[in-house]
């Protein structure tokens, strides 16, 4: 690897359940050399990149201040925040914003109970396949994007995930019927939502929209309705603002 590759995938081993990391975690979970690691973790804390936390490392605010200029979180989340804090108040479900980043959606912003037993935070991750925003974005998106979410194999996190490229290829048919997209107890048992895709000024996908809670929760009737309308709004503000 590069030495830039070997920086981020350094950076990239630190999430909410390993938010401080010596140099044996990184060794290990980069597969580098122990000398290697220590070099790079100085460096990157002298960069502000990372921080130091005694003999180990934090990620520093070097990366929050980055993390603030991103487009998709400055205008979109920013945009959708009060239609998400209505859509909030109307179906009591957790409100989830995320945008597509390779064959993952990254979480923008987030409206509800922060200590639901959801693995998602504004800033996390999960697999596009296995989420509800993740296959109305796939939905509307190009073929070779799509090709690339069934390249990586398609991981089963729980029983129900789609797991076969035949499986995701008739649902995100449905979802262009339906306007409306599901995660049926896929990405964690228990848990279900219905999303819908918010479109820009040129009609091409630029977020999903989820409303998220325990499955005995999520009505996909009264809830589809609600969330595509947000969407829908989110999507016609979108417009105005880069008009």
């Amino acid at each position: 690897m590069s030495v830039l590759a070997r920086a981020v995938s350094i950076v990239r081993l630190f999430d909410t359940e390993h938010s401080v990391l010596g140099v044996s975690d990184v060794a290990r979970g980069t597969g580098l050399a122990k000398p290697t690691v220590h070099r790079m973790l100085g460096e990157l804390a002298d960069l502000r990149i990372l921080e130091r936390v005694g003999t180990r490392y934090r990620l520093g605010l070097f990366l929050f201040e980055l993390g603030a200029l991103v487009p998709e979180n400055h205008t979109v989340a920013s945009i959708a925040r009060p239609v998400m804090n209505d859509l909030r108040e109307t179906t009591k479900g957790r409100i989830h914003l995320a945008v597509l980043d390779g064959t993952q959606v990254v979480y923008v912003e987030i409206v509800g109970d922060t200590k639901a037993a959801i693995a998602s935070r504004v800033g996390g991750r999960l697999a596009a396949h296995a989420t509800g925003v993740g296959k109305v974005i796939l939905a509307h998106s190009p073929p070779a994007v799509i090709d690339a979410v069934i390249a990586t194999g398609l991981p089963r996190y729980t029983p129900r995930t789609l797991h076969t490229p035949g499986a995701l290829l008739r649902e995100l048919a449905e979802i262009r019927t339906e306007g409306q997209g599901y995660d049926r107890e896929e990405s964690h048992l228990g848990i279900s939502c219905v999303a819908a895709p918010v479109i820009d000024p040129a009609g091409q996908i630029v977020a999903g929209l989820s409303i998220t809670g325990p499955t005995r929760m999520i009505d996909p009737h009264v809830m589809g309705l609600a969330v595509r309308t947000a969407a829908r709004t989110i999507g016609r503000q979108v417009r105005s603002s880069m008009s």
